[in-house]
């Protein structure tokens, strides 16, 4: 059962790899099987500080390890550091590495890979959009082969979790290349619970279990991201059982997955998610470059339409990039209930009137018209779109909707800033820290803030923020940032939405928390006598 063994099929009759004996009622972990997961769309760039998109972070993620992770309740425990100190008042920084960890090709890890890939990420030549903590390392030194100090000018509260956020590079492939056009872009060596296998483009995505991981192998003989654009096709290869786990909209979950056939099948989990979807502007372009203009619009959707309408309940309305009920989280930050009224007399006060009585209100004989955009494949933001396009119709705002390929979407239209407003959504993060985002060094082409806002007092209090090891002066700092962008609306912040999980109810050991459900993938397993997809020596 310790031989060597590669993936040739995901297929019932294909096993041959030896596992425990099994009865009909054990529950007992066993190696094999494999998870068939499905995602919206294809990755970009499976080095991870060269790619702004999900696909390509959730698959990188269990290839590559950084130096600490969050737990399941968020505490920051060791990965492949395996302890650290802090001193100096916090300028100091200091990891002890493991000294267990191989690479995936088997060379060894150690503290020149760590260098190497903090010298990587600060490097000019690295178009990255993640650099940024890093550059505030004063002085990186090696002390020896598995310890690695980092001093910075003064304290940041974000900088041991940083050292999670950046995931190794293998300096013994990556010195002296070309990092952009490396062959590890499309087939990356890290030292993660799962290897790469093979990148089919736009249809999946291979990974099989690293046999010499250092917390353990994992029971999964492997993982299959399927790429499959389209959320209502997802869930007919679901239901078919093709794909073993799915984020289900708020009708699958509600009206369409309540049988028992269902049931038996795959566990449903609901809990409210890490991220937020808002209506962003080319703050650019004019009339949006006026928070005012801005402002109007925010009065002119219904947020609780939409929450009704589009998640059916299963969500919250967002104020700001923070996730209700946390404690970064402002709730008394000004709201805009809809009130077209209000909006109205806000564009009228800007000289938008329908002078011709066509229904679209014009300016200086120009109406007032723009796109929104938002990536194919997810039905909820398509909805979302259509929802505000009709409000923002009733207050005589022409607005049209395009849905475009997600790597198309980025690429041509994001990252270049070609669009006039996007309804996107953002993971929340446990540290408050905005930087990235929403500072403004960050509104440059490529960089995450790509709506271009600016704000000096905003960026004096990011820059506070970042600084302060007391959380409730860094509190401070957040609440006042949150009460200005709510002014400002450079985002319509719109849902926090359920996160609607469904799992193959043949795989265990999966343990609801804080952190969501799949924190701990590496330690699923599916018991022998349920096993599917099995492999070949």
């Amino acid at each position: 059962m310790f031989i060597a063994c590669i993936i040739v099929a995901c297929s019932p009759d294909n096993h041959k790899e030896v596992v425990p004996a099994q009865g009909p009622g054990d529950t007992q972990p066993a190696y094999g099987d494999l998870l068939v997961d499905s995602s919206l769309g294809d990755a970009s760039n499976l080095i991870p500080m060269l790619a702004s998109d999900s696909a390509s972070h959730e698959v990188a993620g269990l290839i590559y390890n950084g130096l600490v992770k969050y737990d399941k309740n968020y505490n920051i425990v060791p990965d492949l550091a395996s302890s650290w100190d802090i001193e100096n008042e916090g300028k100091l920084l200091r990891f002890h590495l493991r000294t267990d960890v191989t690479w995936h090709d088997g060379e060894k890890f150690d503290a020149h890979d760590v260098m190497f890939t903090y010298e990587t990420i600060i490097d000019p030549k690295t178009p990255t959009a993640y650099a940024g903590k890093y550059k505030l390392v004063k002085q990186a030194r090696l002390i020896d082969d598995y310890t690695i100090e980092f001093t910075y000018d003064k304290p940041l509260a974000p900088a041991l979790i940083s050292w999670g956020a950046i995931q190794m590079l293998p300096e013994h492939l990556l010195k002296g290349t070309d990092i952009t056009t490396s062959p590890l872009t499309r087939a990356p060596v890290g030292t993660g619970p799962f290897k790469f296998k093979a990148w089919e483009t736009g249809a999946k995505i291979s990974l099989e279990r690293n046999e010499h991981y250092f917390d353990g192998k994992p029971y999964i003989a492997g993982i299959t991201y399927r790429i499959i654009p389209d959320q209502n096709t997802q869930f007919m290869e679901l239901k078919a059982g093709n794909i073993d786990i799915m984020g289900l909209s708020p009708l699958q979950y509600l009206r369409q997955t309540d049988t028992p056939g269902f049931q038996k099948m795959y566990a449903k989990y609901n809990y409210l998610a890490d991220g937020y979807t808002y209506l962003g502007f080319n703050l650019r372009r004019a009339p949006f470059d006026n928070y005012r203009i801005r402002q109007a619009i925010a009065y002119a959707i219904d947020k609780r339409e939409i929450i009704k309408g589009v998640l059916l309940g299963l969500g919250e309305e967002a104020t700001g990039p923070y996730k209700p009920g946390t404690p970064w989280y402002n709730p008394g930050v000004a709201r805009y209930p809809y009130e077209p009224a209000k909006a109205l007399a806000i564009l009228k006060e800007f000289g938008y009137i329908d002078h011709d009585g066509d229904g679209i209100i014009d300016k200086d004989g120009k109406p007032f018209s723009f796109s929104i955009i938002t990536n194919q494949g997810n039905p909820l933001r398509e909805k979302t779109a259509q929802i505000i396009q009709q409000r923002l119709k009733s207050v005589g705002i022409e607005v049209k909707i395009r849905i475009i390929e997600w790597t198309v979407f980025l690429k041509e239209y994001v990252d270049p800033g070609n669009f006039d407003a996007v309804i996107l959504g953002w993971n929340i993060l446990q540290d408050p820290d905005l930087y990235n985002v929403w500072h403004s060094s960050s509104a440059v082409k490529g960089g995450l803030n790509f709506v271009g806002y600016k704000n000096a007092e905003v960026d004096d209090l990011m820059e506070q923020g970042r600084h302060t090891f007391d959380n409730d002066q860094r509190r401070k700092y957040y609440f006042r940032i949150q009460e200005i962008m709510a002014e400002e609306q450079p985002y319509v912040f719109l849902y926090v939405p359920y996160s609607l999980p469904v799992v193959s109810s043949r795989f265990k050991g999966i343990e609801p928390a804080p952190a969501g459900i799949t924190y701990n993938l590496d330690k699923w397993y599916v018991p022998g006598h349920l096993q599917k997809y099995r492999m070949v020596p």
